[in-house]
């Protein structure tokens, strides 16, 4: 019994749906036991090869998926021990915040960023950057900052943002933005690259309000500017 039932396991676990289906009519039809009716349906599957060397060919199959499988996990497990690294280190001597907005969404858009710096240092970015939706605004105004960070020489930097989009999307799997954003993505990795020591964590938006003044600040001065654009 242990020896037929060890049988159709593997009958069950190499047979595809279509195949279970199949053996299932063919049971109903012809009274035959579940095992009889796989084996029958999976030998005519097979030919002209051998049920066992059928077999033998799928389980392999299923066992590379499985090492796969594995190795996908541990890639992700390893990123998000970097990520929760980023977001748990202490400060670095420089710190950064940035902030976008769009009025409406899609609509206007506004981009700021804070840079401070270990003996006083302050540089404030807040710029109009044209049409475009929230997220992109949120990624014009990161790398604004990074822009800034590298003419200061901010190699060690700590940069804090509300968008779960960008941070999300930066501290990620490459490849994995949305296609509207993926140029952005690249312009600021690249920018990254050229910091020795550069984190970017999460803060929730009531923590980042003079990112987010700077970023309304902007959109303000363009609605004065050229009111007709918000009309």
């Amino acid at each position: 019994m242990l020896s037929a039932m060890t049988e159709l396991d593997r009958y069950l676990a190499a047979a595809f749906k279509a195949e279970r289906a199949s053996a299932r009519r063919l049971a109903l039809r012809e009274g035959l036991s579940e095992e009889q009716a796989l084996r029958a349906t999976l030998e005519r599957s097979a030919a002209p090869l051998s049920l066992q060397a059928m077999l033998a060919q799928r389980e392999a199959i299923s066992d590379a998926a499985t090492e796969r499988g594995a190795a996908r996990a541990q890639r992700e497990a390893e990123a998000l021990a970097v990520r929760k690294a980023r977001h748990e280190g202490a400060a670095t001597p420089w710190r950064g915040w940035f902030d976008g907005s769009a009025h409406p969404n899609p609509g206007r858009c506004g981009i700021g960023a804070l840079l401070t710096g270990p003996n006083g240092e302050r540089d404030e970015v807040s710029r109009d950057v044209g049409y475009g939706d929230s997220g992109e605004a949120e990624y014009q105004a990161l790398i604004a900052l990074l822009e800034a960070a590298l003419r200061r020489g901010a190699h060690e930097l700590t940069i804090y943002g509300d968008s779960r989009v960008v941070i999300d999307d930066m501290n990620g799997v490459a490849g994995a933005s949305a296609a509207s954003l993926r140029a952005y993505r690249i312009e600021a990795g690249a920018l990254m690259a050229q910091l020795r020591q550069v984190s970017l964590r999460w803060i929730p938006r009531q923590k980042n309000g003079e990112a987010d003044a700077l970023s309304q600040r902007a959109v303000v001065h363009a609605a004065v500017a050229s009111p007709s654009s918000f009309a």
